[in-house]
């Protein structure tokens, strides 16, 4: 008889807190913004990602090494490992994964266990009549208590969800912290090359102009040439060693803002120039003959942007569940005594079971106004990613024009420059007929510099839009997964 009410009156329950769930009103409140399309905008929609997934997401591949230089990769391994805000990073996401296992604790039965003792004295005009009454006796109590809440309305599994896309858009944060350090660190790099060979280049242009003044004054003093003829050919080498200098500056100033991307001491015990290849030597690879605008779905930003608006999603699912009854399933067992010396005598157990159901009746709107927050916050999320894709495209597109004008004016510069040589060399063969002096091929042996100047800038600019072009479609980013539902 007694399973039979319990049973009747379970159901008896569960009935009205279904109907009264039934009554749950969202009229009115529901997200607005949309999302651009991604087929539209040339991306490729990722597939579903679970919280068992976050432990397989991968570190992005090291898209440096396509320059080919070993210094290279040492100096972005070291920022990567010693750089603090990248351990910043990882705080965050450990603690966006503690937040994942302590809700799918909460979805597990929870059971938790209990010893008590005591000395009271009861009433004598109390509950209990006397022996009990009146006098002094100890309790003991020792039980046990289990409960477990059903997840009908999926309010558990919503936030699980929305904790899952949060982690996973930590995640991506911090492989886009990773993104952007390793092109910082490839592009200053890329710079201390460029004043390395341009203060070689400059150090040449210098003894190529100390010679020239001379020469033309041995020829002022052996009355070949008027006293103009130095002047006009005053090679101006102080401007030559200032400019020297100014680079020396720069490398300097560079070398230490590498320092401090890759941890390294600035002064002190330890603190030493970067170890540098030759810029000839670093490898360019070929542009593509068009902008793959998919490769943007690779974008850590963009990627940790998609991963917001579907946690929001599942954030507004969990405030619907608010509205809906919460129903638990309790018990307890164990023994309970007057006198701790009967706490194992017979009859001194006890137990208990049943169920609890909270049902939201009058909350003056809060349930509602809470909805509507989260509704607002997936808005938000959506127009933030549009914003981020169109942004992020611009970028993009604006590297690969720049990579492709660079191409052509390194194709011109060289032309020049093979023009040059080629009045160098006829300069001295002139020279060596005796058809010319000296200062004109050394003036020729000028142009050639000048030529090679400009075309280490060129080199150096067309590496470093090649780094910002892998920066701006992902790099060679490996996270390519959205959560999805469980």
């Amino acid at each position: 008889m007694h399973g039979s009410f319990s049973r009747c009156t379970a159901s008896l329950l569960l009935t009205g807190s279904l109907l009264l769930g039934g009554c749950a009103d969202f009229s009115g409140i529901a997200p607005q913004a949309q999302m651009r399309s991604a087929t539209g905008l040339g991306l490729k929609d990722p597939p579903p990602l679970t919280p068992a997934d976050l432990n397989a997401v991968a570190a992005p591949n090291p898209w440096w090494e396509q320059f080919g230089d070993p210094r290279l990769n040492a100096l972005v391994e070291q920022a990567l490992q010693n750089n603090p805000s990248l351990r910043v990073a990882q705080t965050r996401t450990e603690r966006a994964r503690a937040a994942i296992a302590g809700i799918d604790a909460a979805r597990q039965v929870q059971v938790n266990g209990s010893a008590e003792a005591s000395r009271q004295r009861f009433s004598g005009r109390g509950f209990y009549p006397p022996p009990i009454g009146g006098s002094e006796y100890e309790i003991g109590t020792v039980q046990a208590t289990a409960s477990y809440e059903f997840d009908w309305f999926g309010k558990n599994r919503a936030a699980l969800n929305a904790a899952v896309g949060q982690t996973a858009a930590t995640l991506a944060d911090a492989q886009a912290a990773r993104l952007l350090l390793a092109t910082q660190v490839t592009r200053h790099y890329i710079a201390l090359l460029r004043l390395q060979a341009q203060r070689e280049v400059l150090e040449q242009t210098a003894l190529q102009r100390q010679r020239i003044g001379d020469i033309s004054r041995l020829r002022f003093q052996a009355g070949l040439e008027s006293e103009l003829e130095p002047l006009l050919n005053n090679p101006s080498v102080p401007e030559v060693l200032r400019q020297i200098a100014e680079l020396q500056e720069q490398a300097a100033l560079t070398d230490n803002a590498l320092a401090t991307l890759t941890g390294r001491p600035l002064l002190g015990e330890g603190a030493h120039a970067t170890a540098l290849g030759r810029l000839q030597d670093l490898r360019s690879a070929p542009l593509p003959e068009t902008l793959l605008l998919d490769l943007l779905g690779r974008r850590p930003d963009i990627a940790a942007a998609r991963w917001r608006i579907e946690a929001s999603l599942y954030e507004v699912e969990w405030a619907k569940t608010q509205f809906y009854p919460n129903i638990n399933l309790a018990a307890a067992v164990g023994l309970s005594s007057v006198g701790l010396g009967n706490i194992a005598a017979s009859n001194s157990d006890q137990w208990s079971v049943g169920p609890a159901i909270r049902l939201p009746l009058f909350d003056g709107g809060r349930l509602r106004a809470n909805l509507r927050s989260k509704a607002v916050d997936v808005d938000a999320a959506i127009e933030a990613y549009n914003v981020l894709v169109l942004d992020a495209a611009h970028e993009a597109a604006d590297q690969w024009v720049s990579a492709a004008a660079v191409e052509q004016q390194q194709a011109q510069q060289q032309a020049h420059q093979a023009n040059a040589v080629a009045l160098h060399g006829i300069a001295q063969q002139r020279f060596a007929a005796g058809l010319t002096h000296q200062t004109t091929v050394l003036q020729a042996e000028g142009q050639v510099l000048a030529h090679q100047r400009l075309a280490i800038d060129l080199a150096a600019r067309a590496l470093d839009t090649q780094a910002l072009l892998m920066r701006a479609v992902g790099g060679s980013y490996a996270l390519a997964a959205s959560p999805g539902a469980q």
